[in-house]
């Protein structure tokens, strides 16, 4: 149907259309869609990886809070360890010096106090340095 007629005066002539509205069929059109379904993926996303986070973040704190943060509950249970100070000459080595400090203990046991008391971040000695070693 056309919005011209021809009649005999050959004036135009309107014809009223009603002017559709598009929002109230969208409306309608929403609320008949299906809910959401999740696939496995969606749920592993949507679920899994909040609990595996949650799951670190617990294991961070629960090492923060059992980390050892102190020696001893008193000054009274701290005990010093009797060192002597040696001084390294060329061609010793930890190993040698800890056979010479300590013969009746094991050498590597000796040398991990070695280091320890020193700082010390490589198995190296130079000579001339001085070292603190546990006195027998």
């Amino acid at each position: 149907m056309s919005a011209f007629s021809a009649s005999q005066d050959s004036r135009p002539q309107l014809v009223l259309v009603q002017h559709l509205t598009a929002v109230p069929q969208i409306r309608a059109r929403k609320e008949s869609l299906p809910p959401l379904r999740l696939t496995r993926r969606g749920r592993v996303v949507l679920i899994g990886i909040p609990l595996i986070l949650l799951a670190a973040m617990l294991f961070l704190l629960a090492g923060f809070l059992n980390a050892p943060a102190k020696a001893a509950d008193s000054a009274a249970d701290l005990s010093l360890t009797p060192t002597v100070s040696v001084t390294v000459q060329p061609g010793q080595s930890l190993w040698g010096i800890a056979a010479a400090v300590s013969p009746e203990r094991d050498p590597r046991d000796v040398i991990a106090d070695i280091v320890q008391l020193n700082n010390l971040t490589a198995g190296t000695v130079l000579p001339g340095q001085q070292l603190f070693v546990p006195a027998k």
